[in-house]
C-alpha cells in the first residue's frame, strides 16, 4: 500500500516565531564576504529541509544536518535551493530560513541563499532581503517555464547580479533553457559573478574553466572527473547531505577513482527519480529527519528502500550521517503533507 497522504490544516504559529530571525544589521556587516572568497570554494552542499509532522520547518533536524556538514569540513550551504525545496516554500519562510542560517551558522560555513525567480521583480526582490539578512551569496536560475530571449536572459541576471556575490544555476532538465556560453562569458564581466553551477556536462565545464570562468559541477556522478580533469573548483552536492566526509575527499585529496567508484551506485540510486526525493527517503532511514514529505514529493516505493540499506552497508555505516541505525522504513511510516 502507498503512504496515504493527510490534510494539515494551516498552521496556526508564526514563522517569525519558529526561526531565530532577524539578525541584526551589526552581524550582517560582520559576516559579509567577497565574490573572491565565494570562488574559492571546492564543496558546497544543497542542503535539505526537513520537516515536522504538521510540515512546519524542523529546526533542531535541519541544525544537526548544517553541523554535520561543518564538522565533516563542508565549506558552504545552499539554503532552500532545488534540494532544500524552495520551490515549496512562501518566500516569507524561505529568507526566514536564510536568515536563520546565517544567525547561527554563518561565521562557520559559507551561506548560498536561492533567491532566483522566473520573476525578475521577485528576485530582485528576495535578493535584496537576503543579503539584507546576511547571507554570503546568492544563487540564481534563469526564468523557467515561461522562458525569455537570450538578450532577456542576461538583462534577467544584470537585475541581480550587482547587489552581491552570485552563482549563476544552468539545469536545462528543470528550467527547459539551457543558458548558453554567450549568456556567461557576458556576466563575467561584473565582478560580482562568483561562478557557474552546471549540469550540462563536464566539456562545458571545460569551456569556462579555459575562460578563467569558475565553476563547480551540478552532477554529483561527474563531479570528480570534472575536478580533477576539467578544471571545475568543485560541487554543489546533493550526496553530500548523506556523506559529507567522503565528498570532501574526493574534493579536497586529489584524484581518487576507487572511491569515486565506492559511491556512484549511491549517486545513481539519489538521482533515479526527481531530486530530493531519493534525499528525503535517505535522510528519513537513516533517522536524521522526520518521514514527513510536503507534497508532491513522495517516498520511493520499499523495494528502493530496501536498495538503500543495502548501499549503507556496503559503503559503511560509519561514514553517513547520523548515529542511528539505517533502517528499511514502511509505507505507514511516512506522513504527506498537502497544507501546511
Amino acid at each position: 500500500m502507498p503512504p496515504t497522504p493527510v490534510t494539515r490544516g494551516a498552521q496556526t504559529g508564526s514563522l517569525h516565531r519558529q526561526l531565530s530571525y532577524p539578525i541584526c544589521i551589526s552581524q550582517c556587516a560582520a559576516l559579509r564576504t567577497s565574490t573572491e572568497d565565494i570562488k574559492c570554494l571546492r564543496l558546497i552542499t544543497a542542503l535539505k529541509t526537513p520537516y515536522l509532522p504538521d510540515g512546519r520547518f524542523d529546526l533542531e533536524a535541519y541544525d544537526d544536518l548544517v553541523n554535520k556538514q561543518i564538522e565533516n569540513g563542508v565549506e558552504g550551504i545552499i539554503v532552500g535551493g532545488t534540494t532544500g525545496e524552495g520551490q515549496l516554500m512562501s518566500w516569507d519562510e524561505h529568507l526566514m530560513l536564510i536568515g536563520h542560517t546565517v544567525n547561527c551558522f554563518g561565521s562557520k560555513i559559507k551561506v548560498v541563499g536561492n533567491t532566483g525567480s522566473n520573476s525578475t521583480r521577485e528576485a530582485i526582490h528576495t535578493s535584496e532581503q537576503g543579503f539584507a539578512v546576511g547571507m554570503h551569496a546568492a544563487l540564481h536560475i534563469n526564468p523557467y517555464y515561461g522562458k525569455t530571449s537570450l538578450d532577456g536572459m542576461i538583462s534577467h541576471f544584470e537585475s541581480v547580479i550587482s547587489m552581491g556575490p552570485t552563482i549563476i544555476y544552468n539545469v536545462p532538465s528543470r528550467t527547459g533553457q539551457d543558458i548558453p556560453p554567450h549568456v556567461i562569458q557576458t556576466l563575467a564581466q561584473s565582478a560580482s559573478l562568483a561562478g557557474v553551477k552546471e549540469c550540462v556536462g563536464n566539456d562545458r565545464i571545460k569551456q569556462y574553466t579555459a575562460d578563467g570562468i569558475v565553476v563547480w559541477s551540478g552532477n554529483d556522478d561527474g563531479c570528480h572527473d570534472a575536478r580533477w580533469g576539467y578544471g571545475a573548483t568543485g560541487v554543489i552536492s546533493v550526496t553530500s547531505n548523506l556523506v559529507p566526509g567522503l565528498m570532501r575527499d574526493i574534493m579536497f585529496a586529489g584524484k581518487n577513482p576507487t572511491l569515486n567508484s565506492k559511491l556512484l551506485p549511491l549517486m545513481d540510486w539519489l538521482f533515479q527519480e526527481p531530486n530530493p526525493i531519493g534525499l528525503n527517503t535517505a535522510l528519513a532511514q537513516l533517522g536524521v529527519v522526520r518521514p514527513v514529505f510536503r507534497l508532491p514529493y513522495v517516498p520511493l516505493p520499499a523495494e528502493k528502500r530496501i536498495e538503500f540499506v543495502n548501499l549503507v552497508k556496503q559503503i559503511g555505516r560509519e561514514h553517513f550521517v547520523g548515529d542511528k541505525d539505517v533502517q528499511v522504513l514502511d509505507d505507514d511510516d511516512f506522513i504527506l503533507v498537502g497544507r501546511y
